[in-house]
């Protein structure tokens, strides 16, 4: 649930945390950047977020996730090192490459058997996600053009194709991207919270 800190923000919160559960498509603020966001559970909501960003059909995008537990979903085996390691640095502005095999998902893997999973560092994020469920989250953008730092921005790229949440600039570094499929895992992009990472690395 969203609590009712402020009823102005409780009601955007929660109008947006809905619409994106019925399947809507939304540019919200992440833990990061603006992202354009949709339930990861909704195979139309992804293929349109594809289309609206103009992203290649073949890269998959990184799901936005309330806790570890919500992994299950997208039948996601952990073993014990990968599940402490995550216990260790999420929620972060850390994302972590996992295999995900079933064919059930190959809309959001794109025949990759991976997925990329992220508990982020924001507090309102997360009660977004416990009403609205995981969701697909890739930057508010044009493949190939900068990040819309500002709803104006993003409403240059998307018009009135989705819905708008969030008023303040955002700017900032992407999310570090992890691969956790196999030891010693690896740093595939080094961005927000990285030095989380490294010092974990000198501890294993």
């Amino acid at each position: 649930m969203i609590p009712k800190e402020n009823n102005y923000a409780f009601i955007r919160a929660k109008k947006a945390a809905l619409f994106l559960r019925e399947g809507a498509v939304g540019v919200i603020p992440t833990d990061t950047i603006y992202g354009i966001c949709g339930s990861a559970l909704n195979k139309k909501t992804v293929e349109k977020i594809y289309k609206l960003r103009k992203r290649n059909p073949k890269k998959p995008v990184i799901i936005l996730i309330g806790s570890i537990g919500d992994l299950k979903e997208f039948n996601v085996k952990l073993k014990n090192w990968q599940e402490k390691i995550l216990l260790k640095i999420w929620p972060a502005k850390i994302s972590v490459i996992l295999d995900c095999p079933s064919s059930k998902f190959y809309y959001l893997h794109r025949g990759t058997k991976t997925l990329s999973f992220r508990v982020p560092a924001s507090k309102n994020l997360l009660k977004i996600i416990s009403v609205s469920g995981p969701l697909v989250a890739p930057s508010a953008n044009f493949e190939g053009r900068p990040p819309a730092e500002n709803i104006d921005e993003a409403r240059k790229y998307f018009g009135g194709e989705v819905f708008y949440y969030g008023k303040r600039k955002l700017t900032g570094q992407p999310s570090t991207l992890v691969d956790l499929t196999k030891k010693p895992f690896k740093i595939i992009r080094t961005g927000a919270d990285c030095e989380k990472i490294l010092k974990l690395i000198k501890q294993v």
